[in-house]
């Protein structure tokens, strides 16, 4: 039998022995708006995929505790370099959050069939 270990030497599937860190997720206010709004655009045609989108990206969102820098940095001619990293949710949304310290912030949640130049000027 083989056993596969991490780069961190972790047997996989036991994670107790995991030391990677973990980090605190904050959701702005924004944020939370944005995916309130955009769930309740999807609701009026179907509520069972506004509950399904807004689950995939919470449990997208939740994920971010663990190596949120495993997605890459957002690059934009307005944005600064290395300010946000951007996560894909589905085929349409858009996660764009920073990381300090140990916290990853979450400031806003793009549906990118929607027009969001505002963002990048």
């Amino acid at each position: 039998m083989e056993y596969y270990f991490d780069v961190f030497g972790c047997l996989w599937g036991n994670r107790s022995c995991c030391a990677t860190p973990h980090y605190k997720v904050v959701v702005s206010d924004r944020a939370r708006q944005m995916l309130a709004s955009h769930v309740r655009f999807l609701a009026q045609k179907s509520p069972e995929a506004a509950r399904k989108t807004k689950n995939d990206l919470m449990n997208a969102i939740r994920s971010l505790y663990h190596m949120p820098e495993r997605f890459p940095f957002l690059e934009a001619e307005f944005i600064p370099p290395n300010k946000y990293h951007k996560m894909f949710v589905e085929k349409w949304y858009l996660v764009l959050y920073q990381i300090k310290d140990q916290s990853v912030y979450v400031d806003f949640i793009v549906d990118c069939r929607q027009d969001y130049g505002w963002l990048v000027q």
